[in-house]
């Protein structure tokens, strides 16, 4: 059944509407009367969203933790080193297993869009075979959208022929890793490549760029001249770019007004980057996250992504990308309202730009995709990650959740609690 009505539904502007969804998309949002015809359920006035989107993940190593040792100290090259050692030893069906686990926590979570990267290091390009089968086998629930990414470097272990392959089995993003190469200068020959290669074949491009402390680790400034160079404005996004926490405020100057330019999106990662990165640093520290507000107030589409789950670089996450939201904008000192519903934007529209999913969003004529979480406005739902009480794929109820309520006996006083701050 792909035919659904919502009643009561609480939108962003605080209206409470009804939603029909008709042969898989919004037919209509308004005060609509019940339909003998059509299946309903009452959103009894908490807040509706369209779907989470997560732009930046790694879905072949997810839920590997501890295989075949814990990241002991946490940092980033202990779990490149660990994955490293992980490789050797991958097969198909743990792969694909591990992955089916992580896409229904990211469905009941209400996140029905990702981007994963994919290692092609490896010349059996196993894990490319697995994803691939996984992203078929999730086509009806979940757009999985994958990028072939040279892990280990594509000049430093050459692996042009690798990514080539990978391309052409149909991975769908052409990614990069520019400062994992040997040298600033193979960094640059790296990103020339590969946007000449994403022009070619007609691709987007998805660099994991400057994920780093180093000031002068700048191989964004390249990917923003060849976007421009090769005519690629709008399907370039520039994940991590972490070294910009480091730069003198002059020269980002320059470089925001570069990359809006060539209409680079910007992909951070929270819950990874504030780990990940300032190790190095006693104090002060460094937060380890991009410039989002000041991103965003140039005029970049800033998404952010949740990275990892469980897999040698983070021990901890549950998909939840509310948590992702959450935890940014605390280290970006994004508390001030609109801010907020930047954040919230964030993992949900935003995203999917990049991503580039047609019919995304809750107007007439969008696909029937959303989702429902016990909570009242985009705000509150940052502020508690409430219980996704209906997530809904094309007019079909994908999970369902009861609402969430303790009950208190203080001395005989009986109480229910649901946590919200506010209701109608």
């Amino acid at each position: 059944m792909s035919d659904l009505l919502i009643k009561n539904a609480r939108f962003k502007d605080n209206k409470v509407q009804d939603i029909l969804i008709l042969n898989k998309v919004i037919a209509e949002i308004g005060n609509i009367g019940e339909s003998q015809d059509v299946p309903s359920i009452d959103a009894k006035g908490y807040f509706v969203t369209a779907p989470f989107v997560d732009s930046h993940f790694h879905l072949d190593a997810t839920l590997s933790y501890g295989i075949p040792r814990v990241n002991q100290s946490g940092t980033l090259l202990e779990g490149i080193k660990l994955w490293g050692e992980l490789k050797p030893n991958l097969t198909a069906d743990a792969l694909k297993e591990r992955a089916r686990k992580l896409c229904k926590w990211a469905i009941a979570r209400g996140t029905l869009a990702i981007r994963s990267h994919v290692d092609i290091s490896d010349s059996s390009l196993l894990a490319v075979e697995a994803m691939l089968d996984i992203k078929n086998e999730f086509r009806p629930w979940l757009d999985l959208q994958l990028v072939a990414f040279p892990q280990d470097g594509l000049i430093r272990v050459g692996s042009k022929n690798n990514l080539n392959k990978a391309l052409d089995m149909g991975v769908d993003v052409v990614g990069g890793i520019p400062h994992f190469e040997r040298t600033m200068e193979e960094g640059t020959e790296s990103i020339e490549y590969l946007c000449q290669l994403a022009s070619k074949k007609g691709l987007k491009v998805d660099m994991h760029c400057d994920e780093s402390d180093d000031p002068m680790s700048r191989h964004i400034e390249t990917l923003t001249k060849e976007t421009v160079r090769l005519g690629l404005q709008g399907r370039v996004a520039g994940s991590h770019l972490t070294s910009m926490h480091s730069m003198d405020n002059y020269y980002v100057s320059k470089l925001l007004p570069l990359m809006e330019e060539a209409e680079i999106s910007v992909i951070a990662n929270p819950l990874i980057n504030i780990t990940l990165q300032g190790r190095h640093d006693t104090y002060p520290k460094r937060r380890g996250l991009t410039r989002i507000p000041e991103q965003m107030l140039a005029g970049l589409n800033v998404a952010f992504g949740h990275d990892c789950v469980m897999d040698p670089w983070y021990p901890l996450g549950s998909q939840d990308m509310l948590d992702v939201a959450h935890m940014a904008l605390h280290v970006a000192q994004m508390t001030g309202v609109t801010q907020m519903q930047e954040c919230f934007n964030a993992v949900t529209e935003n995203p999917a730009k990049i991503l580039g999913l047609e019919g995304y969003g809750l107007k007439k004529g969008c696909k029937g995709d959303l989702v429902i979480l016990q909570c009242m406005d985009d705000i509150e739902a940052l502020r508690l990650r409430p219980a996704r009480l209906y997530v809904i794929r094309e007019g079909n109820i994908l999970s369902s959740t009861q609402e969430v309520t303790c009950e208190l006996d203080l001395s005989g006083n009986k109480s229910k609690t649901d946590f919200i701050f506010s209701k109608p």
